[in-house]
């Protein structure tokens, strides 16, 4: 009977130790880009360890089917002194104890419960359950009940916050039930509870470049009644004691609020690229609170690398080579038509050869494959025509300032799209077996990919070419490049096409504008350097880069015509012509010529301005506006393009 007594006794005391946690408070929809959306939970004594607990987020609509989309696990955190937990993100203010990403907390109608477990014991898609539950709470932003959802949790209330985009939170009363009011987070519903002396971290800018200093002060709200000594770090990823040199510990005096750190940023020789620091105060005494923390800090470095070749408004040929083994294209020599096809097909389809990787994945290739000649720091934009710091890609919903992927061939065009798995970035060396019916994978073909400003990748959406022709004055350096990439596409997949007057998913247009842009933005050396890199990634090549020509043999002029891989190749006599300047103003100069050669130059959009047959060197008086220009040489069977810029 002892026995049994000390264990009940033991039972109903751990009930109650796991009673005391309850969801305080929730703001789940904030005006805006909902970046200060945030859950606060609340036990009933301070410093209360939550170790075996965690949280989990209900998705409510038809397509969540009432199951989980989101957890929390809680060990390792604590109350603080007033019993209260805050989740959100580092643009919530206090700065939350536990961090989160920004708008990752749906709206409604949907559910938050508090269970005893872990983690692991709600996989995506679990549905809601009252086992193991010690609170939860239905809400919504002007929705219909989700009863189903309730049910489930035990629930017989669902709590409106407000229409979407309301400034209200939902707020847990003394006596049970929710309010909605004016968010009170790291606060106590009702005004009561220590109150905190909040600590708050400036800095003049949010960039530097190397060799500049700055200062960090800290102030407090109410001056403080004692020495208070703050930590703070700066490390973050590659930033590290090595880039900075300054005080990390600073004392606000008794008595006063403020102190500051003066930061000097290493100028070094290496090219580690742009950096990020973080500023992050660490350990505050229970009576403070931090109002902002995690500050980040670009640092610049000056000393990133500037190519031999030209961006796509500046181009430059013949610098960068292919590297493509020497016996690559042999399987295409003496073919034409359906018979070319199949066999270039052969060649970037392999199975077993060519690879895919994950979508996640190419960010990191369109880095190095795009990356801007003439900054090492930053990647060059498709249609936008600029660089961009790479630091700069699009991780939120804000895409004002960032970059992200463009699909040349849109994916809803092709039919393809990410999978889980495309979540993962695994490396060059961790990769997908791929054929020529491996569609899908046709979502992370980095040869179809290109880095972009976020908004303009918005305006072009899913348009074809031609209805699609870039942003307002645009140069057309793009052109050629998404010419060739989605001709690419209909060679690497089966079930991709590129017609004149496309109707279902898998077609593309418009073919004739695709000619034309071809045609008038021949390969350069920027768009070789990016198939050399891509080659090294995915084991396939852009043939229609390497060979131009094929282009009018499967889609142009020589369609039928038998492909012979010799008359590819610009002769030796084409290649060691010289035309410069390049930019030019009223002259230009051919040097090199020692047999009958024929130039002709063509406007952007495809027009002949100029036609010569020359046998030695010469000066062309340009008569032409500012602009992009086609130059291209005749000699034999051989013909050699290079873009002229006109100033």
């Amino acid at each position: 009977m002892k026995l049994f007594f000390t264990s009940l006794f033991f039972v109903l005391m751990a009930q109650l130790t796991f009673a005391q946690i309850v969801i305080n408070e929730l703001d789940c929809d904030t005006p805006s880009i909902d970046t200060v959306e945030f859950l606060e939970l609340k036990s009933d004594t301070p410093n209360f360890s939550l170790d075996g607990y965690v949280v989990v987020f209900f998705n409510g609509s038809d397509s969540g089917g009432d199951s989980s989309y989101l957890t929390f696990d809680l060990d390792g955190y604590t109350t603080d002194v007033n019993g209260l937990l805050l989740i959100g993100s580092s643009s919530v203010s206090p700065i939350p104890q536990f961090i989160v990403p920004e708008n990752i907390i749906q709206n409604g109608a949907d559910a938050v419960g508090v269970y005893l477990g872990d983690d692991t014991d709600f996989p995506e898609g679990t549905l809601a359950t009252t086992t193991n539950l010690i609170h939860a709470l239905a809400y919504d932003t002007t929705d219909s009940d989700d009863t189903v959802l309730m049910g489930l949790l035990g629930l017989t209330e669902q709590i409106n916050e407000g229409s979407s985009g309301n400034t209200n939170s939902i707020q847990r009363l003394n006596g049970g039930g929710y309010e909605v009011k004016a968010p009170t987070p790291r606060a106590l519903n009702d005004g009561s509870g220590v109150v905190l002396n909040g600590i708050t971290i400036s800095v003049n800018a949010t960039q530097y470049n190397e060799g500049e200093n700055f200062d960090i002060t800290f102030a407090s709200e109410q001056n403080v009644t004692s020495d208070l000594d703050i930590t703070f770090t700066l490390n973050n990823g590659s930033f590290d004691n090595s880039d900075f040199s300054g005080d990390t510990t600073v004392t606000i005096l008794n008595g006063q609020n403020t102190i500051s750190s003066t930061i000097t940023l290493i100028d070094d020789a290496d090219d580690e690229g742009d950096e990020v620091l973080e500023i992050n105060m660490i350990s505050l005494p229970a009576e403070y609170l931090a109002l902002n923390n995690l500050i980040e800090i670009r640092v610049v470095d000056n000393d990133f690398v500037v190519s031999a070749w030209g961006t796509p408004l500046s181009p430059t040929f013949g610098l960068v080579s292919s590297t493509e083994p020497t016996t690559y294209y042999d399987p295409i020599d003496g073919l034409s038509g359906v018979a070319l096809e199949q066999a270039l097909q052969d060649i970037i389809a392999e199975e077993g050869v060519v690879r895919a990787q994950t979508y996640a994945d190419i960010v990191e290739v369109l880095k190095e494959a795009d990356q801007n000649p003439a900054n090492s720091n930053q990647v060059w934009l498709v249609y936008t025509e600029q660089g961009r710091a790479k630091l700069d890609y699009q991780t939120t919903s804000i895409s004002v300032g960032k970059w992200n992927r463009e699909h040349t061939f849109p994916r809803s065009r092709g039919g393809f799209d990410s999978i889980e798995l495309d979540d993962i970035p695994d490396g060059i060396n961790t990769y997908w077996n791929t054929n020529a019916d491996s569609l899908r994978h046709g979502n992370s073909d980095a040869h179809a990919l290109r880095a972009a400003d976020g908004p303009e990748n918005s305006s072009r959406s899913n348009q074809y070419y031609g209805d699609y022709n870039g942003p307002t004055g645009n140069a057309g350096s793009f052109k050629g490049d998404v010419a060739r990439s989605v001709l690419y596409m209909q060679l690497r997949f089966n079930g991709l096409s590129v017609i004149e007057n496309p109707t279902v998913v898998g077609e593309m247009g418009y073919l004739s504008t695709i000619l034309d842009w071809h045609r008038n933005d021949p390969p350069d050396d920027f768009e070789m350097n990016r198939n050399n890199i891509i080659y090294n990634w995915q084991f396939n090549r852009n043939p229609l880069i390497d060979k131009p020509d094929l282009v009018e043999y499967i889609w142009g002029n020589m369609v039928g015509q038998v492909w012979s891989n010799s008359l590819s190749v610009t002769d030796e006599y084409l290649s060691s012509i010289k035309i410069y300047p390049n930019p030019a103003t009223d002259k230009l100069i051919v040097k090199g010529i020692n047999q009958n050669t024929e130039i002709q130059i063509y406007s952007i959009q495809g027009q002949e301005l100029f036609s010569k047959r020359i046998d030695s060197d010469t000066v062309i008086d340009l008569a032409f506006s500012n602009g992009v220009y086609i130059v291209k040489l005749f000699s034999e069977e051989a013909v050699k393009t290079e873009k002229l810029i006109v100033r």
